[in-house]
């Protein structure tokens, strides 16, 4: 092997043959810092450290003529994704800015160990425009403070071309790097190749805790390394030459300091002896994010008692569920067994359900009535049963020391939604009628002339039901944003999304949806839904579902058909000369590892492409998710436009997480760019989400709950 190709193997073939003396606990139990980047690493640079599984990070980095957006997510305990927004000088002109979108992904191969570093591989700007696009190896070692990482760059991040690609002494094909800097959003294949790759590393060291006037400060970390980055213009092209090529880095070295708290991580840095490196971020463990108090204390079990006969302790529980925030559907006494039925409720699982109705409850029900069986309902359709002790859920009362929750669980049996009220049972007919007034955020990123276009509104909506029929409207009023501000769309395709600037123009006084909707239980967990008339705010027609979801099995299977003409753009009672007819047949799956689960879509789509969607996910206990999708369809790339495909990340976060008694969450979809290709039909209430509470394992996650 020549003796440029050795070099550049050393900086990792000598990490194992380090002192390994002062080697103190395991590495990993010290947290990782971010990188300017995004994702943890030293300051423009990767290490092989890794941020506490299920990690949620969003940040910022500010430098002379760039800004990165950063989102990321430790998916995995061995897997870390960045998906980054780069806000940077037109280089084609010369002025004014253009944005740039990047997914990041870094996967370890090997934790640290007695006789061993941490090693991990990375591959940067994985989908995009391919102008950050580069791959690494590295690896990490910590000694007490000192944390020392060595790794080769390749593509951008060795593109300073110190050393020959090793690679390249296996295979010829590594030599050639292909570069295609395109529209953005496609998966590059040109892994590890280039004939010149560039060592990289640094140390990072983590500063005593000292006073200062305002009291003690620690979690502060000095960091040096040494980049693999020329940091050419960015214009096209590689460095061919040494010299002081225009945009090169001056120097090789960055030096930083950033301080990291329990949620915030800050940092300035001097990097490529020019700039200055203003970094800040907020992360979160989804699986125990900071909660707020709740805005009611939770009320007390009251002891147990009896109130007259049946029909009025039906009319005292009626009015007890109607205080506790629910609408009482039926109630009835079988025996030991309490049969109640509710519809709503301000609590998103069925443990806590249970636990609120029996708290409202328990000073009506007779001593002899044992267990409750209780009926969940939303949207007009059964989607949740149960059948638990009274005593358990007594025991699992906070300070009650009897029992727990778990023991309340594993006495808990769940049925399938069927539908069916008891014929004898106390029941209330008649409407029901509820409104809302909330503000709204519609945002767009990966717009070419601006990183993020919004606009915020107030609406005021209303519903009113009727059994398993309802009415539901709403009216909006923009107030404040940009998002009229967006580039006209030059789509190939029916411009069935691509216009959500023109909406956003003319629509300011809109009316977001306006429908009749029917759902159902047609048999034992299969459910039905029927909506028609102005669907969403840029499609209105007729919508049908149904949707087979076993309440004991990990899986579900959905059928969505749709025939839907498209809206004017003022967003009121009008129409363009657009229909289509669309419909997917989908597939729900919890994977039984990591709390993963996976959805798969097939068939045809608003701008009459056909295809499929794969979205994977993972569901926290405390209700948050994040996940990602990505959607391929008989459009070419060439003509689906810039993005190349439809795809991209979410974050689902309970309200009830800031205090609020709400079974709602809030949802951030982050889609690089908005396209028309790989689009779907949004309605208010699809099945799967309306029923997805009812089932074992959401029910077995919130188990907790039966003592809230």
């Amino acid at each position: 092997m020549p003796r440029a190709a050795r070099l550049a193997l050393l900086p990792l073939l000598a990490f194992p043959l380090l002192p390994l003396a002062a080697t103190t606990g395991r590495a990993e139990e010290v947290p990782a810092t971010g990188g300017d980047f995004g994702g943890a690493g030293l300051i423009e640079t990767r290490n092989a450290r890794f941020r506490e599984d299920g990690t949620l990070e969003g940040g910022v980095a500010q430098r002379h003529q760039r800004r990165f957006v950063f989102f990321n997510f430790q998916a995995l305990p061995f897997l870390e994704t960045t998906f980054r927004l780069t806000d940077r000088l037109n280089a084609t002109t010369g002025r004014g800015n253009t944005t740039d979108r990047s997914f990041d992904v870094k996967l370890r191969l090997l934790e640290e160990g007695p006789w061993t570093p941490a090693v991990a591989v990375g591959l940067q700007d994985l989908i995009g425009t391919g102008i950050y696009g580069g791959e690494y190896v590295v690896a990490s070692r910590r000694w007490g403070a000192l944390d020392l990482s060595a790794g080769l760059g390749f593509g951008r991040l060795g593109t300073r071309g110190d050393l020959t690609n090793p690679l390249t002494e296996f295979s010829d094909a590594f030599r050639a790097r292909p570069r295609d800097v395109g529209r953005g959003g496609t998966l590059r294949l040109n892994f590890f190749r280039g004939e010149q790759v560039a060592p990289f590393g640094g140390a990072e060291y983590s500063l005593p805790t000292f006073e200062t006037p305002w009291g003690a400060l620690d979690g502060l970390r000095a960091k040096v390394e040494w980049s693999g980055d020329a940091l050419r213009d960015e214009r096209g092209g590689y460095p061919v030459a040494r010299g002081p090529l225009r945009g090169l880095a001056r120097s090789p070295v960055n030096l930083g300091l950033q301080w990291s708290g329990e949620h915030v991580d800050a940092g300035l840095s001097f990097v490529h002896g020019t700039d200055l490196m203003a970094r800040i971020s907020l992360r979160m463990d989804p699986a125990n994010p900071p909660a707020a108090p709740p805005l009611r204390p939770m009320p007390a079990l009251p002891a147990r008692a009896s109130q007259g006969d049946e029909d009025s302790r039906a009319a005292a529980a009626f009015e007890a569920l109607r205080a506790a925030g629910f609408r009482p559907l039926a109630y009835q006494e079988r025996g030991a067994e309490a049969r109640i039925a509710i519809g709503e409720g301000r609590f998103r699982t069925l443990p806590q359900v249970a636990s609120r109705v029996l708290r409202a409850v328990n000073g009506i029900l007779p001593p002899a009535v044992e267990a409750l069986r209780l009926s969940w309902w939303q949207a007009g359709a059964e989607m949740g049963s149960l059948l638990v002790p009274r005593r358990a859920i007594e025991a699992a009362a906070p300070r009650s020391g009897l029992g727990s929750p778990e023991e309340a669980w594993s006495a808990t049996t769940l049925f399938p939604a069927e539908g069916v009220v008891g014929p004898e049972a106390f029941t209330e007919s008649g409407p029901r009628f509820d409104w809302v007034l909330e503000p709204r955020l519609n945002l767009q990123l990966g717009d070419p002339t601006s990183t993020v276009r919004y606009q915020g509104a107030a609406a005021a909506g209303a519903r009113v039901e009727y059994g398993a029929l309802s009415l539901s409207g709403a009216l909006q009023q923009a107030v404040f944003g940009n998002l009229a501000g967006g580039l006209p769309s030059d789509s190939k395709l029916p411009r069935v999304r691509s216009d959500y600037a023109l909406y956003a123009r003319d629509g300011k006084t809109s009316i977001p949806g306006l429908y009749a909707e029917g759902v159902w239980n047609i048999a034992p967990d299969v459910f039905a839904r029927a909506t028609a008339g102005l669907l969403e705010p840029m499609f209105g027609g007729v919508s049908s579902e149904v949707l087979w979801r076993p309440v004991s099995r990990g899986f579900a299977l959905g059928l969505d058909l749709n025939l839907v003409q498209q809206r004017a753009t003022d967003g009121l009672f009008g129409f363009r000369n657009y229909g289509v007819a669309t419909g997917h047949v989908s597939l729900y799956a919890d994977l039984p590892f990591w709390n993963l689960y996976g959805v798969l879509r097939a068939g045809r789509y608003l701008a009459g492409d056909w295809g499929g969607t794969i979205e994977m996910g993972r569901r926290f206990d405390s209700g948050v998710e994040v996940g990602g999708f990505a959607t391929f369809t008989n459009v070419p790339f060439s003509r689906f436009g810039e993005g190349s495909f439809d795809k991209g990340i979410y974050v689902r976060v309970p309200l009830s997480l800031f205090g609020a008694e709400s079974r709602g969450s809030g949802t951030a979809v982050i889609r690089p760019v908005q396209r028309d290709g790989g689009q779907r039909l949004a309605v208010d209430n699809p099945i799967w989400e309306v029923t997805r509470a009812g089932r074992a394992e959401a029910a077995r996650r919130g188990v907790a709950d039966y003592a809230r």
